[in-house]
């Protein structure tokens, strides 16, 4: 796995959903204050629908755009409202001591680490600008000191790499621009291949597979926590077959754009540029 292949799958991702927001923000700001959208995608549209004698469909572009956009501030909005309830609640859970004791052995930070008081096994990185590091008593009753040095090792990939973040931007774009399916593949890939080169990451610190195996082994046997409506990367919830089979044979795994995905895409995102672009002639 390539730190190259993820970084092409984000910034598409961004070129892609940005080009289509970038319009209908500006379609949106016409609407609301009588802006001059000459050159807007979302008018040419418009007028060539007049032109075919599509005119009714105008409103249906209109009821496109809306939605888009709504549901856009609605997942964002409902993103930092879950992850604030999260922060609360764990504040709950605090295990203050252990949290100390762990920032000092495996963190630079005084706060990169957070230990919970809680039974079931967890490992997780969360928060976007300052994403930290989310390690349960039952994990840590769970491993050996060796499989919980791979597991940390594992999460500060994630959270140097701003993952959380970044799962969000992708599940976001391609949750609100379904009709691009590119996006997610996109955003489903990209997962795969962080959780690989976080594996990754962790093996090459420790010099063996055994311990990142035996540990991911484990928190499968006991089970892991339900998913939580909010962004995050979790060690044991995401792409576990591609991790068992990546770390008994690490030159097998390699992914692929499905071909009809792509060339439908493709020529979806051409006919809108290719549009905008007649509309700038």
């Amino acid at each position: 796995m390539s730190k190259r292949q993820s970084s092409f799958l984000f910034l598409a991702t961004l070129v892609i959903s940005g080009t289509i927001f970038l319009q209908m923000v500006i379609y949106a700001i016409s609407m609301l204050v009588g802006w001059n959208a000459k050159f807007n995608l979302v008018v040419v549209c418009h007028s060539w629908l007049k032109a075919v004698g599509l005119s009714s469909l105008e409103y249906a572009l209109d009821g496109l755009v809306i939605f888009t956009l709504l549901f856009a501030i609605w997942h964002i909005s409902s993103q930092l409202i879950h992850t604030a309830r999260m922060k609360t609640r764990l504040e709950q859970y605090r295990a203050k001591k252990l949290t100390t004791e762990f920032n000092q052995t495996y963190s630079n930070e005084k706060e990169g680490l957070i230990i919970i008081s809680h039974p079931t096994p967890m490992a997780i990185t969360m928060g976007f600008a300052q994403p930290k590091i989310v390690i349960s008593t039952g994990l840590i009753n769970l491993l050996t000191n060796e499989e919980l040095e791979a597991v940390i090792a594992h999460e500060m990939y994630h959270k140097e790499n701003r993952d959380p973040l970044k799962i969000f931007i992708l599940s976001l774009c391609a949750s609100t621009i379904g009709y691009i399916p590119i996006l997610k593949c996109f955003s489903h890939q990209y997962r795969i291949i962080q959780e690989i080169l976080a594996d990754e990451f962790a093996i090459k610190k420790q010099e063996t597979t055994v311990h990142l195996g035996s540990a991911l082994l484990k928190m499968l046997k006991v089970g892991t926590a339900k998913k939580m409506p909010f962004s995050y990367a979790s060690f044991a919830d995401t792409s576990v077959n591609y991790r068992i089979e990546y770390i008994l044979n690490p030159l097998q795994i390699q992914m692929k754009i499905p071909g009809k995905v792509a060339w439908l895409s493709f020529v979806i995102f051409s006919m809108i540029c290719g549009i905008f672009m007649y509309a700038l002639a």
